[in-house]
């Protein structure tokens, strides 16, 4: 028999990085679920903003996601204010792009800090709550660049790999524990925000909408999704990779320009969201501005 879709009307979903951008979008698109939502965020007084914004239902609180005694306080407010938490969206995470060879240690550091032991973190204080109920979701967002190396952006890539990777074995983990806890990974391509912004364009893929992404993260915790591909072709597109011969899937990937959307990024666009994700870590200090790779280059 077919799993019936689950009723997400009356829980608590606690979201990471949503003052903007999808987790804004997917806050929305929740407490349209009939959920009670807590907004994370580094900059308090937008998490405060937002949550004014989209009504009784939602609470903004200040949350660092690379410190412990930060994201536990986080989700012990969540729940005092809300109740028991069901669902834990980790979508906090920065991009900050250019050459590898250019790229200086702090600026690695703080997207390895924030896209990935942030979701470490998340995860691990989330258990702990729905491990001893037996029930929950944990919804960890990656990018369709934790699948396909992404030139122009190496460490942000490597987070997003680690993101799929780390979601697959806990949730390994929690069957071999005979936990009923959910478990989901979502990879959109580039959104229409301000982390997506000024990037180049692959031939034969639109930019998305944050509602679009909000979408695909309610019918995955509706209906247990595992892997969520955004848009939903994308797995199409990765399937396809997997069998071809390198030489031809490569060639593929540089005829669709996907090879490009990175490395073609406008860094005049991108200035203002880049300065402000080296400020985004509050325990370090801004690191300076990535060279960016030249629009000619490997033309």
């Amino acid at each position: 028999m077919a799993k019936q879709p689950r009723i997400l009307a009356g829980e608590t979903a606690a979201i990471t990085g949503a003052a903007r951008g999808i987790g804004h979008a997917t806050a929305r698109a929740l407490l349209a679920q009939g959920m009670r939502v807590a907004i994370g965020d580094v900059d308090a007084e937008a998490a405060a903003a937002t949550a004014a914004e989209l009504g009784p239902s939602a609470v903004g609180l200040a949350l660092d996601v690379t410190d412990r005694d930060s994201f536990a306080a986080f989700l012990d407010e969540s729940e005092r204010e809300l109740g028991p938490l069901d669902v834990l969206v980790n979508n906090a995470g920065i991009m900050q792009i250019g050459r590898f060879i250019d790229e200086d240690d702090l600026t690695a550091r703080r997207m390895v800090d924030i896209n990935l032991h942030g979701v470490i973190l998340g995860m691990k204080l989330a258990l702990a709550r729905m491990i001893p109920r037996d029930r929950g979701h944990i919804v960890n967002i990656s990018s369709q660049a934790g699948k396909f190396g992404a030139p122009g952006g190496a460490t942000y890539s490597a987070t997003k790999h680690a993101v799929v990777g780390l979601t697959e074995a806990v949730r390994g983990e929690l069957r071999l524990m005979g936990a009923q806890i959910e478990l989901s990974y979502v990879m959109p391509y580039v959104v229409n925000t301000e982390l997506g912004s000024g990037l180049g364009q692959a031939r034969g893929f639109a930019n998305l909408e944050p509602s679009e992404v909000a979408d695909a993260i309610v019918e995955a915790l509706r209906l247990g999704t595992v892997e969520v591909w955004v848009p939903k072709s994308g797995k199409r597109t990765n399937v396809l990779g997997a069998v071809l011969p390198r030489r031809l899937s490569e060639g593929m990937a540089r005829a669709m320009k996907v090879d490009r959307v990175l490395a073609d990024a406008d860094t005049i666009t991108r200035r203002g969201y880049e300065m402000r994700a080296s400020r985004s870590e509050p325990g370090l200090g801004g690191a300076p501005e990535q060279p960016q790779i030249p629009s000619s280059a490997g033309e």
